[in-house]
Formats: structure tokens, C-alpha cells, sequence
């Protein structure tokens, strides 16, 4: 038992200072190819071995003989270990290289395709990713072309629908100047209406941009949907009757909410004046509110007569107005970009479906 323990000791010393010469050697080596680290291991296994093999044989005093065939032994080993790893070194290094390549193309804007057999678990996994972080960036590339034409599309609109408006009101304050307006009056109450039309733009603008900038502050309070709803729909009834559109409110589920009050407000107010102005004369707008696994789910339904379903995803972009109408009540495509800003802001979310007649914008928000 003796000799046993004392050949496991000699042979634990003679292969741990083998491991420690190449566990050196690595740390030198660390940052060249993994053929060259690959083979350094090999290296080390087979050093090992023979380190402890010929401290062991020393201890013993085998015959000269016996130590060259050990050595003769190890060292065949030690050429086939060490052709072994640089045959694994340069097949994981090749496809590493593939990988690379790919790699590069995607981040050159391209789309990622991973090379076909991968010779590791760990790459094949890698390629995996890739590929799922190529798919994220093609949708988030996608998205920013969208917002970025939807902006340039905004920017356009805006221009357009202050130019018009300012060159109404540079005739008519001229007319006024030159004393040339017969009906004064007139002129004075289109000036205002002008100028709160512009004024509501401006202030859509500078809510829209609070909402990007992320500097948007809420102030949450519980409060009830009931109550919430009923001041929204009293506060655009006399919108509906001007449009000759009825407003139903008869199913409001009296559940409590922990919301901004005034920024809620607004967003049922613009949900409510956009169902308004799109219902046709003599049509409903519907507003329902209930509680569902989900949260708090606020809905209004119109009847515009649905919306195409290749428009659908872009229902709450900035800009999107549904029409290239020019007329004042299209608006400024803004309406539906803040009541989305403002929802997520609640940590909720705004969605849009098409329903028999009309399309239902639907606010979830989560439950208190």
C-alpha cells in the first residue's frame, strides 16, 4: 500500500509540474489561434503523462531498456495527441472564420446566414443567436425606415397645414390694415379660429415630443373608469351633435385605475373626437370598459367602415392619418402617436381591429 502511495506521489509531482509549465505556456499563448492553443494541451496531456511516467520509473530504477520503450510509447502518443488537436484546431478554426464572415455581412447592414454544420455545440449555438439577433435587427432597420419616412411624411404635412393657415390670416390682417374687410367681425372670429387651430397643432407637437424625449411626468391617482369616461364623453358631446353622431357609454364597468388623470383624459379625448370625425352622420360611437385578465381594458368603437388591413400596423405611427385628405379636420396625424406615448407611459398598451362597420381602438391598462 506503501509503494502504491508513493508512486501516485511521484507521478502527481512529475505531471503537476508538466501542468504548470503549460498552464505558463498558455498564458502566453492565450491570444494566438486555437490551433496553437489545442495543440499546447495536447502538449500538456501527453508532458504530463511522461513527466510522471518518468518520475515514477526513476524512483524505481528500471532498467535502461524499460525507459526507452516507455518513453517510445509516450512519444507516439504524444504525435498522434498532438496531430489530433491541430486537425480539431484548424476544423473549428475554419468554421470559426466562416462564422466571421457571415457575421461581418449583417453588421454591413446585410442579413446573417449562418454557415451550414457546425463543428461545436457552443458554435452551432452562437450561429443561433446570430441568426436571432440578425432577425431583430432587419425588424428594428425596418422600423426605423418607417419612422424615419413617417417623420420626413410629418414634417411635410406640418409645413403645409401652417402655411395655409398663416397665409389666411397675413390676407386677412392686411385686409384689416388697409381697411378693405366689409365684415370685420368676420374676419376677427376666422382669425381666431385660426389661430387655435394652429395652437392645437403646436401643442400636439410639443406633447409628441415629450413623449419620444421620455420626459414625460405622470401624476398617478386612483380614480374610477366611470368617472374617467363620463367627463371624456361630456366633454366631446357637443362635438357629436355638430356631426350628428351618437355616443353610447352604457357599458363602463365602475373599476378603479391608477392613472394620470389629465393625460388619461386626453386620450379618450382623442380617441373619442378621431371615432367622431371618422362615423359618417346619423352613426354611433361606442365606448365599453370592463375588467379582464389582462387588466383594465377601455375600448371605443366607430363605424368609419374599417380600416385596410396593410394600414392597421401603422395606425399609431406619427403622422398617419388614414387619408391624404387636406382638409382641416384630417389633422396632423399626431392624435393616435400620443395616445399610444401616453398608454405605454402607464405601462399599458393601445391596439386596433377592424369590427363589423367601423374598427375598435381598445387601451389596456394594468389593473390596481
Amino acid at each position: 500500500m506503501n509503494d502504491v502511495l508513493l508512486i501516485a506521489l511521484f507521478a502527481f509531482l512529475g505531471a503537476a509540474a508538466a501542468g504548470l509549465l503549460g498552464a505558463g505556456v498558455l498564458r502566453l499563448l492565450r491570444h494566438r489561434s486555437l490551433v496553437v492553443s489545442l495543440s499546447v494541451v495536447a502538449g500538456v496531456a501527453v508532458t504530463a503523462m511522461l513527466a510522471g511516467t518518468l518520475t515514477v520509473a526513476w524512483a524505481m530504477f528500471l532498467s535502461s531498456h524499460d525507459l526507452y520503450v516507455v518513453t517510445t510509447v509516450v512519444a507516439m502518443a504524444a504525435l498522434v495527441s498532438l496531430a489530433t488537436a491541430v486537425l480539431l484546431g484548424r476544423w473549428v478554426a475554419a468554421h470559426s472564420r466562416e462564422l466571421t464572415l457571415a457575421t461581418r455581412s449583417f453588421g454591413d447592414g446585410g442579413t446573417f446566414a449562418a454557415p451550414t454544420g457546425q463543428p461545436t455545440a457552443e458554435l452551432a449555438e452562437l450561429a443561433r443567436e446570430l441568426a436571432a439577433t440578425s432577425a431583430k435587427l432587419d425588424s428594428s432597420r425596418e422600423r426605423e425606415r418607417a419612422l424615419e419616412a413617417s417623420r420626413r411624411e410629418l414634417v411635410a404635412w406640418i409645413s403645409h397645414d401652417l402655411r395655409t393657415p398663416l397665409a389666411g390670416l397675413r390676407a386677412m390682417a392686411e385686409a384689416l390694415e388697409d381697411g378693405m374687410a366689409a365684415d370685420s367681425g368676420r374676419y376677427l372670429r376666422q382669425i381666431r379660429t385660426e389661430v387655435e387651430r394652429m395652437n392645437g397643432m403646436v401643442g400636439d407637437l410639443f406633447e409628441l415630443s415629450r413623449i419620444q424625449a421620455g420626459s414625460l411626468t405622470l401624476t398617478p391617482a386612483r380614480i374610477s373608469l366611470y368617472d374617467l369616461v363620463g367627463d371624456a364623453l361630456a366633454g366631446v358631446d357637443p362635438l357629436a351633435r355638430e356631426h350628428g353622431v351618437r355616443l353610447i357609454g352604457d357599458r363602463i364597468d365602475e373599476v378603479p385605475v391608477e392613472v394620470d388623470g389629465k393625460e388619461m383624459s386626453r386620450v379618450l379625448g382623442n380617441l373619442l373626437i378621431n371615432a367622431i370625425r371618422r362615423t359618417p352622420p346619423d352613426g354611433t360611437v361606442a365606448v365599453a370598459a370592463h375588467r379582464s385578465d389582462g387588466g383594465v381594458v377601455l375600448s371605443v368603437t366607430d363605424g368609419c367602415g374599417g380600416i385596410p388591413e396593410e394600414d392597421l400596423p401603422r395606425v399609431f405611427d406619427t403622422g398617419w392619418r388614414g387619408s391624404h385628405a387636406r382638409t382641416p379636420p384630417a389633422g396632423a396625424g399626431l392624435g393616435l402617436a400620443i395616445v399610444r406615448g401616453i398608454v405605454e407611459a402607464h405601462a399599458g398598451r393601445a391596439e386596433v381591429r377592424n369590427v363589423q362597420g367601423g374598427c375598435c381602438f381598445s387601451v389596456t391598462l394594468p389593473a390596481v
